[in-house]
């Protein structure tokens, strides 16, 4: 190892055991103190406007010389109302109920033991994300909620951003008392700090959370020695059933797919329930394309509707871009069989008027989240009230879904006796 590599490891090592130590202050500390800190962060924010614009002026500026695709560039910009919007977004999870402490079940034992498990911190996290700096605020402002230290590794293309981010970040936790190593980021776009943050920093990391690109989750969910919370890209379906209403679906579909493409919950594929696709299709390819998306479809939906040849990659990709793939399926079992083929376990969507068919969709379709008759674009830890998200996990432990303050926390049961001992 450079003298470089050892002092980058010495100084993340240093992160590591300042972390620990936060962590356990934020443990002990009290919900109000941590009310406190989130809300003082909202206001360092936006008291602190003026630099972090211009820090994501100058990120922006570079990632598009660089060539970063649009929809990278789109997730990576910030302006006045989306900065407000994070300040809004931490200001939100400063108000949501504290988890630190809530009693999930009870119990008294024959014997008398009365049983409880309690809600409590993981610890340290340490989360690596690429090209949204509004993770920097969320990640912050969940894990302090919920008594976590963290370690934040933003992408190269967004440093300056996030540095500026975390400087209001820690204005708010030094205004409510807690140490500024309750939220760290690193400093320097060297790579080389996400294999020392893989590799658990001599045990002071207790979970990482990957939020990036299939590349980024893989290499974590391949080198990391620490527990892994996953994130996986979100090839995710819209499903028109027969008895769908065809105004419902055109306004779903077009809403899934282009409200915002960038997103992890848009829609990358239309499914078209083969009773009703000559009559379901039409209305929403039309509106789809008159909205500036191209459709590229399998030979049932070309027969119906004139498009581009859909691709066996096109099923499973996550375009990010105004495409999408149609496909003509055998009703919900056969929307279900294609989600299990090419699906990544993200969000998934039907359109039925049919509450059993509906239903059967819930049943069969094992996605972290399952929407009837609503957009995928509310795959979102704010839209479900959760203030923020730290980003939608597919994984089946320890959290499925948006990853808020609450599945931030593990538990402990705390048993308590009047004596007993056990015969």
């Amino acid at each position: 190892m450079d003298d470089a590599g050892a002092s980058l490891q010495a100084e993340m090592t240093a992160m590591g055991r300042a972390a620990r130590a936060a962590a356990q202050a934020l443990r002990l500390s009290d919900a109000a103190t941590r009310t406190r800190a989130i809300a003082a962060m909202a206001e360092a924010v936006r008291a602190g406007a003026g630099p972090i614009l211009a820090a994501n002026a100058r990120d922006v500026a570079a990632a598009r010389k660089a060539g970063l695709a649009p929809a990278m560039l789109d997730r990576l910009a910030l302006d006045e109302t989306r900065l407000e919007g994070v300040a809004q977004a931490l200001e939100t999870v400063a108000a949501i109920p504290d988890p630190v402490g809530q009693e999930i079940a009870r119990w008294t034992r024959p014997n008398g033991l009365d049983i409880a498990r309690v809600r409590t911190p993981i610890g340290v996290i340490g989360i690596i994300y690429e090209s949204r700096p509004n993770v920097t605020a969320d990640a912050a402002a969940l894990c302090v909620r919920a008594g976590n230290a963290v370690i934040l590794r933003g992408g190269s293309e967004c440093v300056a951003s996030n540095l500026a981010i975390h400087a209001a970040l820690v204005t708010g936790l030094a205004a409510a008392g807690l140490p500024q190593a309750c939220v760290q980021i690193v400093r320097t776009a060297d790579r080389a700090a996400v294999g020392l943050i893989l590799s658990g920093l001599e045990g002071a990391i207790d979970l990482i959370i990957p939020r990036g690109g299939k590349s980024l989750v893989a290499r974590v969910q391949a080198e990391a020695r620490a527990p892994v919370l996953g994130h996986l890209e979100g090839v995710n379906h819209v499903f028109l059933h027969a008895s769908a209403d065809p105004a419902k679906a055109v306004d779903i579909a077009v809403n899934a797919k282009l409200r915002r493409v960038s997103v992890c919950g848009a829609a990358e594929t239309l499914l078209v329930d083969r009773a009703a696709a000559a009559r379901l299709l039409p209305p929403v390819a039309a509106a789809l394309a008159a909205a500036g998306c191209e459709l590229r479809g399998d030979a049932q939906a070309r027969a119906i509707v004139p498009m581009p040849e859909a691709e066996e990659a096109d099923w499973r990709t996550e375009y990010l871009a105004p495409i999408i793939s149609v496909a003509v399926v055998d009703g919900v079992e056969g929307a279900a069989a294609h989600i299990a083929a090419y699906g990544s376990a993200h969000t998934d969507a039907i359109v039925a008027e049919d509450p059993r068919a509906a239903e059967d969709f819930v049943e069969r379709v094992d996605s972290a989240i399952v929407l009837v008759n609503a957009s995928t674009q509310f795959a979102d830890g704010g839209e479900f009230g959760f203030g923020a998200e730290i980003g939608i996990a597919t994984d089946r432990l320890h959290a499925r879904g948006p990853v808020g303050a609450e599945q931030l926390t593990t538990y402990k049961y705390v048993v308590r006796g009047t004596g007993q001992t056990r015969p």
